[in-house]
């Protein structure tokens, strides 16, 4: 089964990633609307996305809450 949302989600957050205050607003507005098991596929993606961009690695702090 596909998760529409969840692609949708990694591909805007790929589109923002210069920018770390609008990525940081674009995780918060993903925590609303995943379900559970996908935020946790996010954080696991994020972990690895923001390795190569340590300047989003702050915006981590909204989805360890």
């Amino acid at each position: 089964m596909t998760r529409p949302m969840f692609s949708y989600t990694q591909k805007i957050l790929e589109s923002v990633s210069f920018d770390p205050i609008l990525f940081c607003k674009e995780v918060e507005k993903a925590i609303k609307v995943l379900l559970p098991y996908e935020i946790e596929q996010l954080i696991e993606w994020l972990n690895t996305f923001t390795t190569e961009k340590p300047e989003l690695k702050a915006c981590l702090i909204h989805v360890q809450q």
